[in-house]
């Protein structure tokens, strides 16, 4: 990745005016291997570096070592899009120690897995996308091999979303209903499904998750399941596959905040913590800048450009007057 820095003579003017980026020093910026975040890493890094003057470099990890890393050593200070529901434990210890700081709510309607309907379908059939009008009309989705019972398309095996449906499928009692599961074997059968349904029109039923850059291109909706998730059905039973007995539940949104070092957070300008605070979009944003990237072949930092240019109107309420100048002046 891009590192972009300021000459000497550039933080000589900016100390001795005092102004917002004068105490920004070199910092680590995390980049998890998935599209989304590596598009927020990109994004944090340009405005910090243009914006506030700072030194941010990029490094690539995961979540796991990634958050881990931040509680134990400090390092990468900065972790924009972290799935902390994925390390409550770990996560809850580092705040109540005081070693990181949890700022903004990076998707601000948080990650979502689901079943989802095309937005069509909705059009065509209000009240389609709650869970007892869906079981009422299995002939509104005809499968493909069975046009005589309903569909609901699952993903490949190995994925803990395709344990859920295959339970929720059970617990819902959708063979009872007229509905079968549909195997569409892997990440790429399971996006062709959709892609293909939305060409033509038809119908679809099945399990999904956002941001993703498919739903950035295809308009879906969740399927509402009537219910608040309860978390002790969810890790009793929903999410295990041997699970005899699932009931009714849905899906939980996944909390995904902005976690930095608690070092960095108390010693860096307050004009980036504010950014750092402020700084969050909705799946529906992330998804269309998904889309543009995975149509364009774009690398994060290509997206963040795009970002800048196209949705000045959301990136200028984060950042200082000053900032932005300086960022519209970098693109």
């Amino acid at each position: 990745m891009k590192r972009s820095y300021l000459s000497a003579s550039a933080l000589a003017l900016m100390a001795l005016a005092g102004t917002a980026s004068a105490d920004c020093r070199n910092l680590t910026i995390a980049s998890m291997n998935w599209q989304s975040a590596e598009l927020m890493a990109s994004l944090d890094q340009f405005i910090l570096n243009e914006g506030y003057g700072c030194d941010a470099e990029i490094v690539v990890g995961d979540t796991v070592p990634s958050i881990t890393s931040l509680v134990e050593k400090g390092e990468p200070e900065v972790i924009p899009e972290a799935w902390v529901d994925l390390m409550p434990e770990l996560v809850a210890s580092g705040l109540k120690d005081g070693k990181i700081v949890e700022l903004a709510r990076s998707l601000s309607d948080g990650g979502q897995q689901g079943w989802f309907i095309p937005r069509y379908m909705l059009d065509e059939h209000p009240n389609l996308n709650k869970i007892e009008e869906i079981l009422a009309h299995p002939e509104l989705f005809p499968a493909p091999e069975d046009p005589g019972k309903g569909a609901v398309y699952n993903g490949p095996a190995g994925w803990g979303g395709t344990v859920v449906t295959t339970q929720l499928a059970k617990a819902f009692d959708i063979e009872g209903h007229g509905f079968s599961l549909v195997d569409t074997g892997s990440a790429a059968g399971l996006d062709g499904s959709i892609a293909k349904a939305y060409e033509q029109k038809a119908p679809w039923l099945g399990f999904y998750w956002a941001p993703t850059s498919l739903l950035g291109k295809y308009d879906m909706v969740p399927v509402d399941f009537g219910m608040e998730n309860d978390m002790a059905e969810w890790k009793r039973c929903t999410s295990v596959a041997d699970c005899a007995d699932p009931k009714p539940n849905a899906f939980p949104v996944d909390n995904v905040f902005t976690l930095v070092s608690k070092e960095f957070a108390d010693a860096a300008d307050p004009g980036v913590i504010d950014y750092l605070s402020k700084r969050s979009w909705d799946n529906g944003t992330v998804n269309k800048m998904m889309a543009w990237m995975t149509d364009n072949q774009a690398i994060g930092e290509e997206g963040a450009r795009e970002f800048l240019r196209t949705h000045e109107e959301m990136w200028t309420q984060w950042v200082s007057p000053e900032a932005a100048e300086k960022i519209k002046a970098a693109l």
